[in-house]
């Protein structure tokens, strides 16, 4: 049984899930290798991912490598419709809705929960909470799981360092070939694309202050530079803040930058970090989105109370919130993950790494059979799927010899 907008939107999905599948080639080697080995036969895989189409393959490569598999939306804006009926049909349990509120949201997750699954991949700790609150009596049958994000990550050490984590969770946004490629120039790339593709505004020319200077915010940082923008970088962390100084950037509190800013992305994974306060100073016509998992880093319960009315943007995407002196704010996708919730998420290539390291790391719980707690990919996965990259893009490079081997051993 699934929950679905509309069953007959399949085709659309079938035709993103093809697309995006041909420039996949590392989660395509480790689909040709399930499709004979069946290595995941006998297990229930329950997901909570952002689901649009490079989402869908991970979900039906762990299908064909003999798993029953359960899926829904990490976020109740960034299911796409088409896909999630497409992926019912090729034998994946879908409860994902676009737009579900949340009573909706959160029974689609118990949904996924109810295969009893034994092996889960998280985002944000969405599962995760549930199987360590209101579904606690089903962490028994879990063998582990991989988590996707670093507000995903956080929250795992915290539940680990109590002493409360029930089962053992690899963090694959630590790996290299996740957060160096993925966070970086998938979010940089992506959270652009969700802006530029609601306004259809001209980056260049104007600023763009950048809240969090973490991989996820250098990505970008760097592509507005790289579009023509001016960026302000605004930080708590003073290693980060002489980063951002060093690449180029300007460097100053919030309070000061919200008087500067056209455009404002936050990437923090903390709350309130664009507030009333810096509402009253802003532009007229200053732009607001998130890049962070959760819908908190721009307060926008006081966005709405500051508010004397709202205004229609030029999509859905875009809601202008008119201030008692004439100015509008515009409020990108609510406040959630932008390059998502208004956009198709990061490109095909930089989830291939992604989604392969997810796939690999449920194989690697399952030859290992950890205690409970928190695990890093191991080296050869992150180095593997490197390596494959690099054959599918035609590079090769160097390799020791022996006699550099022994040297740097024992240098």
């Amino acid at each position: 049984m699934h929950t679905l907008r509309n069953p007959q939107l399949a085709a659309g999905g079938h035709a993103k899930m093809d697309w995006v599948t041909a420039h996949m080639p590392v989660l395509g080697q480790i689909r040709t290798r399930y499709q004979e080995a069946k290595p995941l036969a006998g297990q229930r895989v329950a997901i909570s991912l952002h689901l649009e189409a490079k989402t869908a393959v991970l979900a039906e490569v762990l299908h064909l490598g003999g798993a029953q598999v359960a899926i829904t939306s990490s976020n109740p804006l960034t299911a796409q419709d088409d896909v999630a009926a497409a992926l019912a049909e090729r034998g994946v349990e879908v409860h994902a809705i676009r737009g579900a509120n949340a009573d909706e949201f959160d029974q689609m997750h118990h949904r996924v929960l109810d295969i009893e699954p034994t092996l889960i991949i998280d985002d944000g700790g969405e599962l995760t909470e549930r199987l360590h609150g209101v579904r606690a009596d089903l962490a028994k049958h879990i063998v582990g799981g991989a988590e996707e994000t670093t507000t995903g990550v956080t929250r795992l050490r915290a539940l680990a360092s109590q002493g409360h984590l029930k089962y053992p969770m690899i963090l694959v946004n630590d790996a290299d070939m996740k957060h160096l490629f993925d966070n970086r120039y998938g979010t940089g790339q992506s959270t652009w694309d969700g802006i530029m593709r609601s306004t259809n505004l001209v980056v260049a020319g104007k600023t763009a202050v950048v809240a969090g200077y973490g991989w996820c915010g250098k990505g970008v940082a760097e592509r507005a530079r790289g579009l023509g923008a001016r960026v302000i970088v605004t930080e708590v962390n003073p290693v980060r803040a002489n980063e951002a100084l060093m690449d180029g950037h300007q460097v100053m509190p919030m309070d000061e930058a919200a008087r500067l800013g056209d455009y404002f992305v936050t990437v923090t994974g903390n709350y309130g970090v664009i507030r009333s306060e810096h509402f009253d100073v802003m532009k007229d016509g200053a732009i607001l989105s998130n890049a962070g998992h959760f819908d908190v880093e721009v307060d926008v319960k006081a966005l709405r109370q500051t508010a004397v009315r709202t205004v229609p943007g030029r999509t859905s995407d875009v809601v202008g919130y008119q201030l008692s002196d004439g100015r509008v704010l515009w409020l990108l996708a609510e406040g959630r993950l932008v390059n998502l919730a208004a956009g198709d998420g990061h490109p095909a290539e930089i989830m291939d790494m992604t989604f392969a390291l997810q796939a690999l790391s449920l194989e690697h719980l399952l030859k290992s059979r950890l205690a409970a707690g928190v695990y890093p990919v191991p080296e050869d996965v992150d180095h593997w799927v490197a390596q494959i990259r690099l054959r599918a893009l035609g590079l090769a490079i160097d390799q020791l010899s022996e006699a550099q081997r022994v040297y740097m051993e024992h240098s």
